[in-house]
């Protein structure tokens, strides 16, 4: 006859509440993509792949192209979104370099860019912006995604051994915090 008071028994496991919707529509999607891609690869990765979009060269689109490269990739999204915020004084310039290397590989005319007439141009006469500037966009998207894949590639292999070296250097740490060694006199 089972005792009552037994461990196996139901009345002695731990009842967990019922979680209700907030929980389970928002609390727990947030924690996951806060918590998800902590290993050394992922970190890697998020490095790697965050600072590429962020170079995007289309200004006003790379927080939401990182959410999205972030959510299908299951990167964490604080550190994407670090990135790419930490990266933006970097992107205008690279947007230059963009534009020459799309127009190289295209063989295409260099067309002269004056921020001042494109911002003038945008705000006035949108059609006549993108008329005159579509193909420069365009150049700097194919500039952008020639080179993209090896800076990647770059900071993947750069930032790996790094992230690595800190992982393992904390658990060594966080080791001899909850086990220190007592010297024999």
């Amino acid at each position: 006859m089972p005792d009552s008071f037994s461990p196996d028994s139901p009345a002695a496991a731990p009842t967990t509440p019922a979680r209700n919707f907030w929980q389970r529509r928002m609390r727990d999607p947030i924690v996951a993509q806060l918590t998800q891609g902590i290993t050394p690869e992922k970190i890697a990765l998020t490095l790697a792949i965050g600072s590429g979009v962020a170079l995007f060269p289309i200004l006003g689109t790379t927080t939401l192209l990182c959410f999205l490269v972030a959510l299908a990739l299951r990167l964490n999204q604080p550190i994407i979104q670090l990135i790419n915020q930490a990266l933006w004084p970097v992107q205008i310039p690279m947007i230059f370099v963009c534009v020459k290397l799309g127009e190289y590989v295209l063989g295409a005319h260099h067309v002269p860019i004056s921020l001042s007439e494109m911002q003038e141009l945008f705000w006035r006469h949108p059609s006549e912006f993108l008329q005159k500037f579509g193909a420069t966009a365009g150049h700097a998207i194919i500039g952008w995604a020639v080179a993209a894949p090896f800076f990647i590639g770059a900071v993947y292999f750069i930032t790996l051994p790094i992230i690595r070296t800190v992982t393992r250097l904390k658990a060594v740490a966080k080791t001899a915090l909850l086990h220190p060694q007592h010297p024999t006199p």
